[in-house]
């Protein structure tokens, strides 16, 4: 049995958090899981109640049907993404291997739920989740922007902050964070890589985005893998680059 009262969270003893965990529903939105978000992972700090917590996330994800556990597959990803944690000398992808391996197939179950076909969001919120299960860095928690359609990252060159755009209104680099299809801000086309030139992490986002049924998000993938030209300076650079940049 876990001692949670010699556990800590973001405010104090985790003495509360078998409570929340029992209360929790499978709507992502309860107001259990905005507590557990904010004591367990606060804002992308964890602690050691955090990684005692996997084992009941993963039995929740376990125990509900899959278009109902993503809640606790979307915490248990952050916790194990998180960069800012406690240092013990303890590795927690060794102490949770069996949960990690369970949450990484349960989330693997959750990615080929037939409901997802039009709610790409959920899809890259999952694919995220996947990601940071596995221990890839940076796109577990950069991986959102492929869905909102926009990264803000500074020119490798001149250190300008370009927006880099995906999405209805086009595909293209600008200075101007209020652009929109009226605007009469720059606004530079990406340069994306063909399919065939992709490697590593791009070409299996990309196979398997095409493999799920979400064409449109392995569209966008091209670009996000692909070059931008500055909208001040004119340098061209790796719009993947300056993400992981950012994020480091």
């Amino acid at each position: 049995m876990t001692d949670w009262s010699r556990l800590h969270h973001a405010y104090g003893t985790a003495e509360d958090i078998p409570r929340l965990l029992d209360g929790a529903s499978a709507d992502p939105l309860g107001p259990d899981w905005d507590e557990l978000w904010s004591r367990l992972c606060h804002q992308g700090t964890v602690y050691s109640a955090s990684y005692a917590a996997l084992p009941v996330l993963t039995r929740m994800a376990r125990q509900w049907p899959t278009p109902d556990r993503q809640a606790p597959l979307y915490l248990a990803g952050s916790i194990m993404a998180s960069s800012d944690r406690p240092y013990d000398g303890r590795d927690p992808r060794v102490i949770y291997a069996s949960e990690i391996s369970e949450l990484i197939r349960l989330t693997e179950e959750a990615l080929q739920d037939p409901t997802l076909a039009d709610a790409p969001g959920t899809y890259i919120d999952l694919l995220a989740t996947l990601l940071s299960l596995q221990g890839v860095e940076v796109w577990g928690e950069e991986l959102d922007g492929v869905h909102h359609g926009e990264y803000e990252v500074p020119c490798p060159a001149c250190a300008s902050e370009n927006f880099i755009v995906l999405g209805e209104d086009g595909f293209f680099s600008t200075m101007d964070s209020m652009y929109t299809e009226q605007s009469a801000a720059r606004k530079v086309p990406l340069q994306p890589r063909s399919p065939e030139a992709l490697g590593g992490l791009a070409r299996t986002l990309h196979s398997r985005a095409l493999a799920d049924g979400h064409p449109g998000i392995a569209h966008k993938l091209t670009y996000v893998f692909g070059n931008a030209q500055c909208a001040e300076c004119d340098v061209v650079f790796s719009v993947e680059e300056a993400i992981t940049t950012r994020w480091d």
